[in-house]
């Protein structure tokens, strides 16, 4: 087993925890467990349920980032994009609503969270072909912050086997921000490739605790 498929598998234990117990409830040495995965490795690789997190994100990008569209317009790309990160938050969704559920009651892991979405967000603009830098840059990772924020509420009430209501929330929060603001139609952007480092944000990742939470 790489790295990857440890991380996937041990990540799918906690969700799925979640999901039946709640998210205050799951830990990365019952998800291990509950996986049939070395503690110590789990432990190495996981320090705490918020390092498990942040984890879950970057496979989320990854995810949408598999197979990045070639052709089409910014805003085709970005819908494709979004999409397919929510196609990954589905395989786990009562996990992922157990966790949301959780936030008001955690300003620390929402702040978190929020952090870690500011990233995604800025990688799903520059996959798409937006340079998403510099102060201007920042305008358009907060427009794609809205349009995450409120695709993620349709998501939650969306019931339907083929995310039918979420397509349509993404298709009209992107058209909404391409109405708003000129950075979707990628004419004053530098396309950049998906996969070059991105620059230093303005915000930068909380340091995760270094012990197991209960």
């Amino acid at each position: 087993m790489n790295d990857t498929e440890f991380d996937t598998a041990l990540v799918a234990a906690a969700f799925r925890l979640a999901g039946e117990q709640g998210w205050r409830k799951v830990n990365v040495a019952f998800a291990a467990r509950d996986a049939g995965l070395s503690l110590a490795e789990a432990r190495a690789r996981c320090p705490s349920k918020a390092a498990l997190l942040l984890r879950f994100g970057r496979l989320a990008d990854q995810a949408a980032l598999a197979d990045v569209p070639v052709d089409g317009s910014v805003r085709d790309k970005l819908f494709d994009l979004l999409m397919r990160r929510f196609d990954f938050l589905q395989l786990h969704r009562a996990g992922v609503r157990a966790l949301l559920r959780s936030l008001p009651m955690d300003p620390p892991l929402a702040l978190m969270l929020a952090c870690a979405s500011r990233r995604s967000m800025r990688w799903m603009l520059q996959a798409a072909g937006v340079a998403a830098t510099g102060a201007r840059g920042e305008l358009q990772v907060k427009g794609m912050m809205a349009v995450w924020l409120w695709a993620v509420r349709a998501w939650e009430r969306d019931e339907s086997d083929d995310l039918t209501g979420t397509m349509a929330a993404v298709d009209a929060a992107l058209q909404r921000a391409e109405q708003a603001a000129s950075w979707l139609s990628g004419h004053r952007d530098t396309p950049v490739p998906a996969d070059e480092p991105e620059e230093a944000e303005a915000i930068e990742e909380p340091p995760l605790p270094d012990e197991d939470e209960a």
